[in-house]
């Protein structure tokens, strides 16, 4: 299981798949269904959205 919050290398959020086991350590654990990762120039937003429809945003 893969351990999603502010403090995840960048290199490990590059590295989740959809079908990985994730959590956000708190209350959202669940399979990768679906991977946005968007630039807004000054910083990137991972979005993990899990099969149980709950997401997972981490801004770098």
């Amino acid at each position: 299981m893969i351990r999603l919050n502010n403090d995840t290398p960048t290199s490990v959020l590059q590295d989740v798949k959809i079908g990985d086991m994730v959590t956000d350590t708190f209350s959202k654990t669940g399979l990768v269904e679906e991977i946005d990762i968007e630039d807004d120039g000054l910083s990137k937003i991972y979005k993990f959205t899990l099969v149980t429809g709950r997401n997972i945003e981490i801004k770098r």
